[in-house]
């Protein structure tokens, strides 16, 4: 059957982002002959946020009533009330200062967080449990596809633009693997269409020819489609990507998680079809000096918190239309090591944003930290399985009927992070 993908792949050309160059003369030509207007109805959007290196969730949200937890890390622990730094939740959860931005979305119940949620393969291999997670099959590495590629191939209908799914990284994310389209752009202002290897003769060789053959395909679907990318390519041509400005005042941090999710923000308000954003944020490998109120930990968290509320803040207008999830490959273990820090454990927590989430809540389950209640005696027992929340937050937001390839060995009850529909 002809469709983009096919017709892109036989004709020789690769979409990604190069260092230099823009949007082929040809391409430009071509988008100016249709009518300068937004192409795509605002659809919605699930941004997620892959922590790299496996977040300590219990210092990012700590049950501070646990003096277990207390007693396992003299130099790590914070205290809740009374003027002490952690940002007490419910009276059981304090949030670390350092994710003081996600203070008033939780009050404001925008925010909601899932602990004690993780793998149920006991790997502590940071790449093992990273492929596990983001293929979300923890007991195969031979699954061809990620998790986020299949969503998109469940969203039941044909992609009209090459914007359709975007990780803003340097390579294409394990999760992005599959049949369906995807791009992985480091750098909006620099991407581009052209043949594969950068070959601007070939380029100019092919571009009349091309425009040629969309013109005169005989499939509606393929010119039809073709004509829309090329036009979503001018949009993105035309916008002042450096000199945007984001609104609301929002401050994004000069990191390189800041700049990423500014990047997916602009994508969203030019309305050229993005459906699922990925980005990700590293630092979070914490075996020493991690830090108490400063440190290690705290750098990485106050980062991951301002560019999330500066994204959030950006999109107002497009809020209900958005999620956004973070995720990471495992968690660390409850007693603090000889160096400061915490070594590779199990369960972790993760943040879910949207206007329609279940939010001001901690869910999942938590027991006292007793050494019998920990797993090999050492680390936070999973006790919600990432498929659970993943599969909820997919389906339940992008509105997608899942018939079990999603995740294709899960069964399970959702947890509730996501209202009933």
């Amino acid at each position: 059957m002809s469709n983009r993908r096919v017709f892109l792949k036989n004709s020789g050309i690769a979409l990604f982002g190069i260092g230099l160059g823009g949007v082929p003369a040809f391409v430009v030509k071509a988008a100016e002959s249709f009518k300068q207007e937004k192409l795509y109805k605002k659809p919605k959007i699930l941004l997620c946020i892959f922590q790299r290196g496996a977040m300590d969730g219990l210092m990012a949200v700590t049950p501070f009533t646990d003096n277990y937890l207390k007693s396992a890390r003299p130099n790590l622990f914070i205290e809740a009330g009374n003027g002490n730094p952690l940002i007490d939740l419910d009276g059981k959860y304090g949030l670390h200062p350092a994710l003081k931005a996600f203070e008033k979305l939780f009050k404001e119940k925008r925010l909601a967080i899932v602990h004690g949620i993780g793998s149920p393969n006991n790997s502590r291999s940071h790449f093992d449990a990273q492929d596990y997670m983001e293929s979300g099959t923890p007991f195969s590495k031979s699954t061809n596809s990620g998790w986020l590629n299949r969503v998109v191939g469940l969203m039941g209908h044909e992609a009209v633009t090459p914007f359709r799914a975007v990780s803003i990284t340097t390579s294409l994310p394990r999760s992005f693997y599959g049949n369906n389209e995807a791009l992985a752009i480091s750098d909006l202002k620099n991407f581009s269409l052209q043949m594969r290897g950068n070959n601007v003769v070939a380029t100019n060789r092919v571009s009349n020819s091309l425009e040629d053959l969309y013109d005169d395909a005989a499939s509606s679907l393929i010119k039809e489609t073709g004509k829309e990318s090329f036009q979503a390519m001018k949009m993105l041509q035309k916008a002042d990507i450096a000199n945007y400005t984001p609104e609301n005042n929002a401050e994004y941090p000069a990191t390189a998680l800041g700049k990423s999710l500014k990047q997916i923000a602009q994508l969203i308000k030019l309305n050229v079809g993005l459906e699922v954003a990925f980005a990700e944020h590293g630092g979070w490998d914490t075996h020493f000096n991690q830090g108490k109120e400063m440190g290690t930990f705290a750098r990485s968290a106050t980062d991951l918190s301002n560019s999330i509320d500066a994204f959030w803040n950006d999109i107002e207008k497009y809020q209900d239309d958005v999620v956004v999830m973070t995720m990471t490959e495992f968690g660390r273990t409850v007693k603090q090591n000889g160096t400061g820090g915490t070594d590779h454990g199990r369960a972790s927590c993760n943040f879910i944003l949207g206007n329609n989430v279940q939010g001001g809540l901690v869910h999942g389950v938590i027991q006292p930290l007793t050494i019998e209640n920990l797993e090999d005696g050492r680390d936070l027992k999973v006790t919600t399985d990432f498929r659970t929340v993943f599969d909820e937050v997919a389906t339940k937001h992008l509105q997608i009927k899942d018939n079990g390839s999603l995740f294709p060995d899960w069964k399970g009850n959702y947890l509730g992070v996501m209202p009933s529909v």
